[in-house]
């Protein structure tokens, strides 16, 4: 985001990039921390201002959705389906590899298709929280606002272009994006053209009877010419190719008989059609003593022709059966993915367990919406706009309606919010009355006493179902219900998102090229993969046969013959135990964004065996680079226990035009953690009773650097997360799930020996100076730093 608000500043940036792509491409090299310095930079010039109101009393929680056993089982055979459909596509293409869609093409489709699917998976998985969570928040008198990016409309109208008005349920986004993938790509072979009739075959076979070896085609050609009439086009234009004089030549030198060779009987003479000879009815074996067809054929060429013709039926027969066994295949994949239980368009969904349209605003830039019967049986497609108000002013209206009270809870997308206000407004009537309470009023009149009703604002819940794409946009959204005159600041839940770590960096790609070289077995696995041992061995092997299979099934892992040996696609289906010569091309050796959107295509289990073991090399790595002192962080918040600078700061650069200098400060940090402390904290979480089970001292399985290593571990506010505390640095960033904890530590019970571990490790790290160097660039202005 910091480097596209850039954009406009090209001749301030002129005296040291001479083109704008040069300044993008050195902010790209230097990464998250180079960006940062620039919008510090430019906020301290006063260049660049960051406008937004204050965030205080609002509220911000991570909420981590778990998946359901139901939609688990959706994506497991969502994710198979995808696997078997690879492996389907690339026998057909390279069985039909003349046909339309081209490979390219095609695997261009099919894997935006793929990223598109399963996009709208991790949408629907998010539902049912989502729903828990928006009927939780009006149970306690407060207003839901649900964002989104994708309301699914152009699958919905899809669906009902096909289907009609009325349907059995909701429309599935995910089913109808796969139906259109597979029903305009799958490739088939072109459907042959049936024959035209005996008419055509004997033009093809009087043309290869005129290509016969040793006899003249002119000659032939101009002897059919001179004994078919002049009406006939084709013999006008041959015959201008002969001399004027033949053509004035009397046609009875012509009149022979094939067989005889007699020129008596002329006038009875016969002409094939096809092969353009001249016989006697009664000179043919048999004799011809009936009606002659105007087109008629010698006995030879009828033979021949008849051939033809049956040559040409078996070989458009064969056309034929190959493309209906495409198309009948092609049928038997819609008819499963038509069987597939997949999820409905979480826009309707929601709106559907919320109550429906009469209790839920909508403001999206869709024009219609599917909306369950009376009946409680189907549903029907109506326009989202009423005969009152206009499609233009819909959302308006809605927003009124969400405002005034008549709809508790709103659904939000950027085309149809932009501009909209759904804070909790002083002025808004969406209010919930607290109490009636009786003035005090000193008079003498008959009327009842006045009263006054205390009135509260319903509180918005903003709960994000999806991010959009850019910080920027993701502000604007949240900005719907956090504006002026409010009278309280909402609640923003959103989920967790990957951006937050960096995993596309310097130490991501180097994490992701280990990784792809131990499933490759060209290396060694720094690390054990989750759920196995070094003590055996045979788990491990395991894993890679099955973390290699996995990546054939979504493209990552390439055999070199892979699309023209059936042997090798059936491999890539996970079979003969992933034994065949596979490669991983160089470009996607550290392309850690293709690998994050093709694992999202593999059942969760190797999915998140594979994630976390990317993690835990990508820890390796940065835990090695940070005790080499090599570690990048960019701009970070120092926190630790004690924070000394050692010596004086040192100027090591000043800047020639601005005179800005540029200094380094050297401190040393102290993060550990006592035993008391640890201890501390783990006795306030069970008194608080937010504790678990789980909750405790653990030792780590195997060594590191020598020595085994001891970590606090509790249950954080994300269910099913473990925050870790490590004795040497304190409270870690990332925490753990209970499956990654278990595998990597043993719990003691014991607490002596948890103490004894603690200590030990505590009184060595203190030892060992970590020196972090900051870089600040600070500018002179007014003698003021």
């Amino acid at each position: 985001m910091y480097f596209l608000n850039c954009f406009p500043l090209v001749r301030i940036l002129a005296e040291t990039f001479c083109k704008m792509n040069i300044f993008t491409v050195a902010l790209e090299k230097g990464g998250v921390g180079a960006l940062e310095l620039v919008a510090m930079d430019m906020k301290a010039r006063g260049m660049y201002v960051c406008r937004t109101l204050s965030y205080k009393g609002a509220e911000f929680e991570v909420i981590e959705a778990p998946l359901e056993a139901e939609m688990e089982a959706m994506y497991k055979k969502a994710a198979e389906l995808w696997a078997e459909l690879r492996v389907e596509l690339l026998s057909a293409s390279a069985f039909h590899s003349n046909e339309k869609p081209n490979p390219s093409q095609l695997w261009r489709m099919y894997w935006s298709s793929h990223q598109r699917f399963f996009r709208h998976m991790c949408m629907s998985a998010k539902v049912p929280a989502t729903v828990r969570l928006a009927k939780q928040a009006l149970k306690e008198d407060k207003c839901v606002v649900i964002g989104l990016q994708s309301t699914g409309e152009a699958r919905t109208e899809e669906a009902v272009t096909k289907y009609g008005l009325e349907l059995d349920d909701f429309v599935s986004g995910p089913r109808e994006l796969l139906l259109k993938f597979v029903d305009e790509n799958y490739p088939l072979p072109e459907k042959p053209e049936p024959l035209q009739g005996d008419e055509s075959v004997k033009e093809l076979q009087r043309k290869r009877h005129s290509a016969t070896p040793g006899v003249s085609l002119k000659g032939r050609v101009r002897k059919v010419a001179k004994w078919k009439p002049a009406s006939d086009g084709e013999s006008d234009e041959e015959s201008d190719t002969d001399s004027g004089h033949e053509s004035t030549e009397s046609d009875d030198e012509f009149q022979i008989c094939e067989i005889c060779s007699s020129e008596e009987e002329r006038k009875k003479l016969l002409q094939c059609s096809c092969c353009g000879k001249l016989v006697h009815p009664a000179c043919l074996v048999p004799p011809i003593t009936d009606l002659v067809p105007e087109k008629w054929s010698c006995y030879s060429c009828k033979e021949k022709t008849d051939e033809y013709m049956q040559a040409r039926r078996a070989y458009i027969e064969e056309l034929l059966k190959r493309y209906e066994q495409a198309l009948q295949r092609k049928s038997k994949i819609l008819d499963i993915i038509r069987s597939l239980d997949l999820p409905n368009n979480p826009l309707d969904d929601i709106i559907d367990q919320l109550g429906g349209p009469d209790k839920v605003a909508e403001m999206t830039g869709r024009r219609g919406m599917l909306v369950r019967a009376s009946s409680g049986k189907g549903v029907t497609y109506q326009a989202r706009n009423t005969k009152e108000v206009t499609m233009e002013m819909v959302n308006m209206h809605e927003k009124q309606l969400f405002m005034d009270g008549k709809k508790l809870a709103a659904i939000i997308s950027e085309a149809g919010s932009a501009g909209v206000s759904l804070q909790a407004d002083r002025r808004a009537l969406n209010q919930v009355l607290l109490v009636k309470i009786i003035l005090p009023v000193f008079h003498t009149s008959p009327f009842p006493l006045p009263l006054s009703d205390i009135f509260l604002q319903k509180r918005r819940v903003h709960l994000t179902l999806e991010l959009p794409w850019s910080a920027d946009r993701a502000i604007q959204q949240f900005g719907r219900t956090h504006r002026s005159n409010q009278a309280s600041a909402p609640e923003y839940r959103a989920g967790p998102t990957l951006s937050a770590y960096n995993y596309d960096s310097s130490y991501g790609k180097k994490a992701l090229m280990v990784m792809y070289r131990g499933i490759m077995e060209q290396d060694n696995l720094p690390v054990a993969p989750p759920g196995c041992s070094s003590e055996k061995p045979e788990t491990i092997q395991d894993f890679i046969t099955k973390a290699k299979a996995a990546l054939v099934s979504v493209g990552i892992v390439r055999d070199t013959v892979l699309g023209n040996n059936l042997i090798a696609i059936q491999m890539s289906n996970g079979k003969d135990n992933g034994k065949f010569s596979g490669r991983i091309v160089d470009s996607d050796m550290h392309d850690v964004g293709r690998f994050l959107n093709r694992l999202l295509g593999l059942p969760p289990d190797i999915q998140n065996r594979l994630f976390e073991l990317f993690i835990s090399i990508l820890d390796v790595l940065i835990q090695n680079a940070r005790i080499e002192g090599n570690l990048d962080s960019g701009i970070v918040d120092m926190k630790a226990n004690i924070i000394e600078l050692q010596g004086n700061p040192k100027t090591v650069h000043v800047d020639q035009m601005s005179g800005a200098s540029t200094v380094l400060f050297t401190f040393t940090l102290d993060r550990g953690i006592t035993w008391e402390s640890a201890s501390t904290m783990l006795d306030e979480k069970k008194k608080d009773g937010l504790g678990s089970a789980n909750d405790g001292f653990y030792e780590s399985k195997r060594e590191w650097l020598g020595r085994r290593h001891f970590v606090l571990a509790f249950e954080s506010s994300a269910s099913g997360m473990f925050k870790i505390v490590r004795p040497a640095v304190g409270e870690s960033v990332r925490e753990m799930t209970l499956a990654e904890l278990k595998n990597k530590y043993r719990r003691i019970s014991l607490l002596e020996k948890a103490r004894r571990g603690w200590e030990d490790e505590y009184e060595v790290s203190s030892k060992q100076v970590c020196l972090n160097a900051i870089i600040i660039k600070i500018r002179k202005r007014n003698n003021c730093y």
